[in-house]
């Protein structure tokens, strides 16, 4: 391969593509790491996730530098996931910004592009802390920059940022007692070094780090790592996060507000929306601050970060499944439990990080007994449990549930997967299963939900006859909606039907048979027809139905 002197939008493409594989491919080793000020284990699936959103949008827009520069931002702002996704989004937004001024990027426009990164990365957090991911990406623009002003090209510039980088991270554990009591580095860092990676990667055909669990393989590609402790937990215990409706020049006064209740604060956005994270132990006041300025929180989520990294480390020592269907092994004792029933791995892991204690799997076509469902009941570490059976036939066996065991059970009647993520959002493992049974329940009524299928035999319907092998949609209470020869055709005149001007939110929820271009077209379709919408696309796993869609 022939060394680029210059990065064009297609290299630029190319170079984020290379990052989200990398990254996905490195985020199991990345969550072993820990993240300041949490150790919450989550670090490369946040990442990851943050780039997937930016992955989908990038593609779905035009093939030109401003067009892709402003899909990575948007895509990033809107896609970011925790405290390590928020950063990293302004990151990729400070590069587009540089970057989108440019037909094709040097050297010295790359040196730019990293120092707007870093500038906006400490722009972003209310009280920067070295020895995380911002001085990662600081040293990386700092070399850059020294290499670029002895006229180094596109190579030097971006090779002399990967050893800046690396010094950089290795040197992390010397500037946070917490990452050195755990004999890690940066979790963070780590995962912004595979950027640089994925640069080298398209500019001079260098491979991309392989993954590898082993602890010596973590210490070669990420710096030292001793056998992961305990370390420090933060005393603050809540992570809330939401977007932000506020002008511009009230920014600052909203984040002085938040600084007199937390830490860990990320505000990134700009023209009117904000992505914000705070860590906290007033979420009520997180909330309000906004409020007093005249701003409108959306999408609130609130995250016990002291349940998630007890969970987090529980789950990592005693294995998360028993043989794909049981409970999550050796979890705390909370007063709440959820089971749900899962039809794809791409869910059960999304169902771990909501806080699910057990799993089961099935669904449609693949109904678990009573048997099945009561041993994950019993197996769960609280004596009340919320059950989401999301499927209407599982229903009527986890309403038998509550006569089996001396456990108080009650069950949300989720029909969908899409109907257990809503609900999920709101279950608090703390309150009462009756107090839980109120907020899930309506969370998931609240929530319209359609699944694409293939049909097996002749029908007919009051969208019209349907032929054995025509792709259809169908929505709880109305049935076959939409019909169709191909799954996009199918698949866009269910959205069609599901998202009205009322909604804010598509959810998309991947099949094990899911084609990604379909996937990227159905998101170009809702781009343009239902331009309004958030889109998240998530990867379910599910069998037979290729796409769920939740739509909020």
């Amino acid at each position: 391969m022939q060394t680029l002197e210059r990065l064009d939008v297609d290299g630029l493409r190319a170079t984020i593509a290379e990052f989200a594989d990398a990254v996905r491919a490195h985020a199991a080793a990345l969550n072993r790491l820990n993240v300041y000020p949490v150790p919450d284990g989550d670090t490369g699936t946040n990442m990851s996730r943050t780039l997937d959103a930016v992955v989908v949008e990038m593609l779905a827009s035009d093939a030109e530098m401003g067009a892709t520069c402003k899909a990575i931002s948007h895509g990033s702002l809107m896609g970011a996931r925790g405290n390590s996704g928020v950063i990293l989004s302004q990151i990729l937004r400070g590069i587009a910004g540089v970057v989108a001024a440019e037909t094709n990027v040097d050297g010295a426009a790359m040196a730019k592009a990293l120092s707007a990164a870093a500038t906006a990365a400490y722009g972003a957090v209310g009280r920067p802390i070295e020895g995380t991911i911002l001085t990662v990406v600081r040293e990386a623009a700092e070399g850059a920059t020294q290499a670029a002003a002895m006229g180094e090209g596109l190579l030097g510039v971006v090779d002399q940022a990967r050893v800046s980088a690396k010094n950089a991270l290795d040197r992390t554990p010397d500037m946070l007692p917490v990452l050195k009591a755990a004999g890690v580095v940066d979790a963070g860092g780590a995962g912004f070094l595979l950027f640089l990676d994925a640069a080298l990667h398209v500019v001079d055909g260098r491979a991309v780090p392989e993954p590898d669990m082993s602890e010596d393989a973590v210490a070669e590609n990420f710096g030292t790592v001793a056998h992961r402790g305990e370390g420090d937990v933060s005393d603050l215990r809540y992570e809330v996060m939401y977007f932000l409706d506020l002008d511009d020049s009230l920014i600052d006064q909203f984040k002085a507000g938040w600084a007199d209740i937390g830490d860990s604060i990320v505000v990134v956005g700009g023209e009117g929306i904000w992505n914000c994270h705070v860590h906290t132990n007033d979420i009520g006041a997180a909330i309000e601050v906004p409020l007093d300025l005249g701003g409108r929180p959306k999408k609130i989520r609130v995250t016990d970060l002291f349940e998630e990294v007890a969970a987090e480390h529980a789950v990592r020592e005693a294995g998360i499944i028993s043989g794909g269907n049981g409970s999550m092994a050796g979890l705390p004792a909370v007063t709440t439990a959820v089971v749900a029933v899962s039809s794809g791995h791409g869910l059960t892991e999304m169902f771990g990080q909501l806080g699910v204690q057990g799993v089961v799997s099935g669904g449609q076509t693949d109904n678990p007994s009573t048997a099945e469902l009561l041993a994950a009941v019993e197996a769960v570490n609280a004596q009340q449990v919320v059950v989401l059976p999301n499927n209407k036939n599982i229903i009527p066996v986890a309403q038998q549930l509550a006569a089996l065991t001396h456990k108080r059970v009650v069950v949300v009647p989720t029909r969908s997967m899409p109907e257990a993520l809503a609900a999920l959002v709101v279950y608090d493992p703390e309150d009462s299963a009756e107090a839980n049974l109120v907020a899930m329940t309506a969370a998931a009524e609240a929530t319209q939900t359609g699944e694409i299928t293939q049909a097996i035999r002749d029908t007919s319907s009051d969208a019209g006859p349907v032929t054995s092998g025509d792709w259809i949609g169908l929505v709880r209470g109305d049935g076959i909606v939409a019909i169709g020869g191909s799954v996009i055709t199918a698949s866009e005149r269910l959205l069609e039907y599901l998202v009205t001007e009322d909604r804010e939110i598509v959810t998309i929820l991947t099949g094990a048979d899911a084609k990604r271009s379909v996937t990227d077209e159905l998101v170009a379709w809702l781009g343009e027809a239902r331009p309004r919408v958030e889109i998240e696309v998530h990867s379910g796993g599910q069998a037979l139905y290729p796409y769920l869609f939740g739509v909020e």
